[in-house]
């Protein structure tokens, strides 16, 4: 049985505030996450790597830092996403084609973590080359934590449902379509994506055209911005005080006529804009101006994907939907059909429109999470349609590089899984989104994990 204390489960403000004072040692807090990592990964698939040995060992030196008493995250176990370096691991993203040798070097968000006193406990699911709305592999399928017969999302689905199943109090996760917000709305955790240039990014293949942000997913607001905090190198992000009033839009038709939105998707949208009027701001319907953003975020997705399958080692061991995707991608490539144009259009109606508005609030949502299968089995066009019927409002952001976060808003009656509202905001607007996601979890709290009781309790400050 799994060692735990009172704060074995989080939140990390908690811990490390714990850790800072000497009531816990960063070895005491990392063999509890590995003890419940051993005990309940098999609910989820949540991890493909625990680093059992390197994770304590990495903790017994933490110890001996100097500055322990200083260390915004001291002692808190983390999981980063298997598709970025720690050195000493693979970077397989969820494929046995990629290149199976250890990082020599930690990538950069992984090195901030680490400084800041965070140990890497493990290594998180990703679908094939993190491109698909859902978390599975030869032998391995992403589970909900909240109802196992569903999908704990993608790409970043294993980082949510550790998170949510309380193995780890934060994790890592990287956003190119929704990558972070999807599965934190599939699991009921908080996700944010930040915009662009705010935390560093993807190392080589171009960051899919810009599209892709490290971002972070918690189980509240303030781990989030804790650790967002770190991740940035900017500690101003870590305060939540609430924000002055915001003009804030409601915007709950989806981008397209094609998609229908499930009404308790639709309700969560309205949830979180009914909080935020009761905490002072005004808020207001409207329509978004998605204009051709879908159409040039599916161009990029595939043509991204080609220039990733340039630097596979052994591309004929890739899976019969990423096979097709990539040739899809060089016939896009071939025709020239991705232009900076696209997304010049999209953002100048997106920057006409905010002048009105500091924030609009979406479902993130437009479905309930998929069923929890092999996915990776089916074809091309499965695996398309089944993502994007059920989260097409979370893309245009990664187009244009904004902020955007997934707050959780209850239970979907039926899935019983969690549903959850989009924050979406201009360039810079971290903080904003932030705070106001502070203000509405007062408002509106949640059950911090699937073992836990509703959050009606502040996370200890950092």
């Amino acid at each position: 049985m799994p060692r735990e204390s009172g704060l074995s489960r989080g939140p990390a403000a908690a811990i490390a505030a714990s850790v800072r004072d000497g009531s816990l040692t960063p070895t005491e807090t990392v063999d509890t996450a590995l003890d419940l990592i051993a005990a309940e990964n098999r609910k989820t698939n949540a991890f493909t790597v625990v680093r059992y040995a390197k994770a304590r060992a990495e903790a017994l030196a933490l110890e001996q830092r100097s500055d322990l008493d200083l260390l915004p995250l001291a002692g808190v176990p983390i999981a980063i996403k298997h598709n970025i370096a720690v050195e000493g691991e693979s970077i397989l993203a969820g494929s046995t084609a990629t290149d199976t040798r250890p990082a020599t070097a930690d990538h950069p968000v992984v090195r901030r973590l680490r400084d800041a006193g965070a140990v890497v406990v493990g290594l998180t699911a990703v679908p094939e080359l993190g491109l698909w709305g859902t978390t599975e592999s030869e032998g391995r399928i992403g589970r909900n934590p909240w109802n196992s017969a569903r999908s704990s999302g993608g790409s970043s689905g294993g980082s949510a449902a550790a998170v949510a199943a309380g193995l780890v109090p934060v994790a890592h996760g990287n956003d190119g379509l929704g990558s972070v917000r999807i599965p934190a709305a599939c699991c009921g955790v908080f996700g944010i994506k930040p915009g662009r240039h705010t935390v560093p990014a993807e190392v080589g293949v171009d960051s899919w055209s810009g599209m892709v942000e490290n971002g972070v997913l918690a189980t509240t607001v303030g781990d989030a911005a804790l650790m967002l905090s770190v991740l940035a190198a900017r500690p101003d992000l870590a305060e939540l005080e609430p924000p002055g009033r915001l003009r804030i839009g409601l915007a709950v038709a989806p981008p397209s006529r094609m998609f229908r939105v499930d009404r308790h998707w639709t309700a969560a949208a309205r949830t979180a804009a009914s909080a935020a009027a009761a905490a002072g701001h005004l808020v207001e319907s409207v329509t978004l101006p998605y204009g051709e953003s879908l159409v040039s975020v599916g161009l990029r997705w595939l043509a991204c994907a080609a220039r990733e399958a340039a630097n596979l080692i052994r591309p004929e061991r890739l899976q019969r939907r990423t096979r097709r995707h990539i040739a899809l991608g060089r016939l896009v490539q071939r025709l020239r059909l991705v232009r900076p144009a696209q997304v010049d259009r999209v953002e100048a109606q997106l920057l006409d429109f905010f002048e009105r508005y500091h924030v609009v609030i979406t479902p993130t949502l437009a479905a309930p999470p998929p069923r929890a299968r092999a996915w990776h089995t089916l074809g091309w066009l499965a695996n398309v349609v089944i993502s994007a019927r059920y989260s097409p409002f979370t893309p245009l952001w990664n187009l244009v590089g904004w902020p955007a976060a997934s707050i959780p808003m209850g239970m979907h009656p039926r899935s019983k899984t969690p549903v959850a509202a989009q924050l979406t905001a201009p360039p810079g607007s971290e903080s904003i989104l932030l705070r106001l996601a502070a203000q509405l979890e007062s408002i509106h709290p949640w059950k911090r994990t699937v073992n836990e009781g509703v959050n009606d309790q502040p996370a200890i400050a950092g």
